[in-house]
């Protein structure tokens, strides 16, 4: 619960940052063509980031560092440790070069409607991901640095990484966009340089724990060869909601202009609860089970699992709800500045809410799925991705054309459940996992905590008419009254029905 505490912490102060960013970019560039074009040509390289690095690298080289650990000496963790830094070096080298060169059909696949119909957004995004591809590189050796961290309990560094992100791509907008004939471009360079910055960030870690690695290039390394094979599936199992997400801004970039925007500012949002809370339970029991599952210690492998789930729903439900009612509230709260129009909150409140209503199968994807690859079983999430995915591109054809971006967006949301409960149905077939004592009450507690808070929101929120009359400080205390509020009562109530801090830990 502590190292839970600690990474949602650090977590939470980059989601901060990383809306105080978004707000900086919503005032300067709005839900423009050039703001469109550069997040196409940002989410590119981070969508591969969450796919390879976080996702499936770290997904495979936890439980193997780990096995290595518990069972072998240092100096074959390190020796382990350098081989992968160069056999993933080396590829990372080659895929960046290759995908700077051929950025144009890159755009063309991952914004087909550019290529189409908008030549200029097409020709504005190539250019950008020449220079933001690079940031694959660097960012997937960041990832790396970060898992060995926090397979050795050092939590916090990697967490708080990103905030260095956010800090130069703020800078970024503030400070070096006059210095663009394309304003817009100042943003693709901050991405580059923050690539640097956090990889230098957490050396100095590594070498504390004598895990600096000399990188050295040898695929036949078994450690390397274990890691490439639990690779391959692990590409699916783990990512599926963000390939999900990348299928919404292919699909958007064919729909009317500020499509792409709109979904990435709800999206944002709906990515608050879900990196503070579910990526820093997740993070914390992937190691946690990889210890236990080489420690064949099973009765502590499904109470970890049990745990996380218990977490999940505390945190994830009441976001959920309160994402969904307070939807133009906060868009026009954190957004509705400079250039950003009523229409475009109007807009970004429909997505929003879809994406809200997912916020629970999001988070519950991420702690479910440690639970297969702690055990190294990479094959069973990856015929659940693939289920989850193709049921997604049927949704979003089908919905695309009633709701829009909005249809996207639910597709996602129904994909994502769909993977969560077929995920833990795999669990529970398994024998790896089963409910612990307690769940009926459990539930109940959660239940009237929840139908409290919605009720104190949905009396109390004012029209969404006032919310676009105030300014920055009526906006901020109303919004932050809001939030004291709906927290206290859900808090209150759980207190009310017994709930206790003993009951919150692992």
């Amino acid at each position: 619960m502590r190292s839970s505490g600690l990474v949602g912490l650090m977590t939470l102060l980059s989601r901060i940052l990383g809306l105080v960013r978004d707000v900086v970019v919503a005032s300067h560039f709005g839900a423009s063509g050039s703001a469109d074009a550069f997040f196409v040509a940002f989410k590119i390289p981070n969508f591969l980031r969450r796919l390879f690095a976080e996702g499936a690298f770290a997904q495979a080289f936890v439980p193997v560092l780990s096995e290595y650990r518990t069972q072998k000496s240092l100096f074959d963790v390190q020796f382990l440790v350098a081989r992968v830094a160069g056999s993933l070096g080396s590829v990372l080298i080659c895929i960046t070069v290759l995908s700077v060169v051929a950025a144009p059909v890159l755009t063309a696949i991952f914004a087909p409607g550019f290529y189409m119909h908008d030549s200029e957004r097409y020709e504005l995004a190539s250019e950008m991901l020449r220079i933001t591809f690079p940031y694959l590189g660097l960012i997937s050796m960041t990832a790396f640095a970060g898992a060995i961290l926090n397979s050795y309990e050092r939590f916090a560094v990697p967490a708080f990484t990103p905030v260095l992100l956010n800090l130069c791509l703020i800078g970024a907008a503030l400070l070096f966009s006059e210095w663009f004939e394309r304003p817009i471009f100042a943003l693709a360079w901050g991405v580059l340089v923050a690539g640097f910055v956090q990889l230098a960030f957490q050396l100095p870690f590594l070498w504390q724990i004598r895990l600096l690695p000399g990188p050295v290039v040898d695929f036949g390394h078994p450690g390397v060869k274990k890691i490439m094979t639990l690779m391959l599936p692990a590409l699916f199992g783990v990512s599926v909601a963000q390939v999900n997400l990348l299928l919404d801004t292919v699909l958007a970039s064919f729909l009317q202009s500020g499509s792409v925007s709109w979904l990435y500012y709800s999206d944002r949002l709906s990515e608050l609860p879900l990196g503070v809370f579910g990526i820093a339970i997740a993070t914390v029991i992937l190691p946690a089970l990889s210890r236990k599952h080489a420690q064949k210690s099973l009765d502590q492998f499904a109470h970890t699992l049990d745990w996380a789930l218990r977490m999940v729903l505390l945190i994830g439900l009441p976001a959920a709800l309160a994402l969904v009612l307070l939807a133009e509230p906060l868009l026009i709260t954190l957004f509705h500045y400079g250039v950003l129009t009523e229409r475009d909150v109007d807009m970004a409140a429909g997505s929003l809410r879809a994406y809200g209503c997912g916020v629970l199968a999001f988070m519950l994807i991420k702690v479910l799925a440690p639970g297969f690859f702690a055990r190294q079983d990479m094959r069973t999430p990856v015929r659940i991705a693939v289920i989850a995915m193709v049921v997604n591109m049927v949704l979003n054809l089908l919905l695309i054309w009633p709701l829009a971006h909005v249809g996207l967006a639910l597709a996602t949301t129904l994909s994502a459940f769909l993977n969560a409960g077929l995920l833990l149905r795999g669990l529970l077939r398994a024998g790896v996992f089963h409910w612990q004592p307690g769940w009926g009450l459990w539930l109940l507690r959660l239940g009237s905590a929840n139908l409290v808070m919605v009720a104190l929101l949905v009396y109390f929120t004012p029209a969404v008419e006032r919310w676009f009359a105030w300014g920055l400080m009526d906006r901020a205390w109303q919004m932050t009254a809001l939030v004291l509020l709906g927290a206290g009562a859900y808090a209150a109530t759980l207190l009310l029905a017994g709930l206790r801090l003993r009951h919150l830990r692992a």
